[in-house]
């Protein structure tokens, strides 16, 4: 077995374990086994082994000599991991995730908008508005995946330009939440054009020095995204 097969079997043992757990088909208390794990998926044991290391450094499982691998409750989950919302986003709680994580953003990104208007650099400032002129291209021309891309590389750029490290270690939990919404459908074929305007007011108000502005810019699209995620999530299959 090459190296690169290895890491490939190991990715995906990872993710269907994760993924599992995650939609409660492996509840809390299931006691999972390495040899079990190993042979159902035909990897090798240590590949197994991996995998369950990083499910218990992420606070998924336990495991204890003689009792095997123990699913955790969710409340011991690290629940800011970006492999934990990947795998929630995916699972059938993906409406309560939303709901969680637009709160979560709603309780940071405004106020790191805020300190960026105080705090950014001229480059910065650079980055955050080259970004929104890539999604205006990228929006009108369709093209999910690179709308995706310059929208994630505009909250990254946002979040450090608050010269926080607290807020800057929160850009892979707002990258996955943004890039869920491509993978599962709950983006319009064409981004909404307001949502565009308002990073667009965002990056001015930080580049001005505005602070009322960007935070009030902020919280107006963290508000448009929720309600147009919960809209499309909960709209009935035709």
């Amino acid at each position: 077995m090459t190296a690169h097969s290895s890491v490939g079997l190991h990715a995906d043992l990872l993710d269907s374990l994760g993924r599992r757990i995650a939609a409660g088909e492996l509840p809390e208390g299931a006691v999972l086994r390495t040899e079990e794990l190993a042979a159902g998926s035909a990897v090798s044991r240590t590949i197994a082994r991996e995998a369950v290391r990083v499910l218990e450094s992420l606070g998924m499982v336990t495991s204890r000599r003689r009792v095997g691998v123990t699913v955790a409750p969710r409340a011991a989950w690290n629940v800011f991991a970006p492999m934990i919302i990947r795998w929630r986003l995916a699972g059938s709680d993906r409406t309560a995730q939303l709901r969680s994580l637009s709160e979560l953003r709603a309780g940071f990104e405004p106020v790191a908008a805020r300190y960026a208007a105080d705090r950014a650099t001229p480059e910065q400032c650079g980055l955050l508005t080259g970004a929104v002129m890539d999604m205006a291209v990228h929006g009108r021309s369709g093209d999910l995946d690179a709308y995706l891309d310059a929208d994630v590389r505009f909250h990254r750029a946002l979040l450090e330009a608050a010269g926080n490290e607290m807020f800057a270690a929160l850009s892979g939990v707002v990258a996955e939440v943004l890039a869920g919404r491509t993978r599962h459908g709950l983006m319009p074929a064409r981004p909404e054009q307001v949502a565009i305007r308002l990073h667009g007011d965002v990056a001015e108000a930080i580049r001005a020095g505005d602070a009322d502005g960007a935070e009030r810019a902020m919280t107006a699209i963290i508000g448009e995204a929720a309600a147009a995620m919960t809209s499309r999530e909960l709209r009935p299959e035709r």
